[in-house]
């Protein structure tokens, strides 16, 4: 299934996403790999195997084989980082904080791609994760970056809009079987 095959196959209570997915993929200021590894890592975490593989086929022959790989990466290194890290953070008890974490997390320090390309990735998924304390750690780093507020926002709204499809997609397919 393509993303014009997603997007037609959306019932009509989700126009709206029909419309924000006509332009996802259209975002000045970004590049391709920003574009599409974000959108490739927000679809992994979304779980969604329809829109998963449509999003992979956008993503073909625009994402380098270490930027698709580093674009899975986030989503499954995020998948774990963030329920910790949301943990520690939600937690009464602070000491949790303090405590090392003990997870390995070596593809945070060698993506294989520019780093604040992962990082934004990484936050485009710790957004569809709920975890605020890695929103604010992905965030910083891309500021100190140069990347603007407009790449960041444009990355949540990728996320937002995958998130939300992948949801109504699910919603639609639970009630077929």
């Amino acid at each position: 299934m393509s993303i014009a095959e997603i997007k037609d196959s959306l019932p009509a209570y989700a126009k709206d996403l029909k419309l924000n997915l006509s332009s996802l993929f259209n975002n000045p200021g970004m590049t391709d790999q920003q574009v599409y590894g974000t959108a490739l890592a927000c679809a992994y975490a979304s779980r969604n195997a329809k829109l998963l593989r449509a999003v992979a086929a956008e993503a073909e022959g625009k994402l380098t084989p270490e930027a698709l790989e580093a674009s899975k990466g986030a989503a499954a290194i995020m998948g774990m980082n963030n329920i910790y890290y949301r943990f520690t953070h939600l937690v009464s008890e602070k000491e949790y904080a303090t405590m090392p974490a003990r997870l390995r997390m070596n593809i945070i320090g060698k993506p294989g791609i520019d780093k604040a390309d992962f990082e934004l990735f990484s936050l485009a998924v710790s957004a569809i994760n709920g975890c605020g304390m890695c929103i604010d750690s992905h965030e910083k780093i891309l500021k100190q970056a140069g990347l603007n507020k407009e790449v960041v926002q444009n990355a949540v709204r990728i996320a937002s809009v995958i998130h939300a499809i992948a949801a109504v997609l699910d919603a639609e397919e639970a009630l077929e079987g």
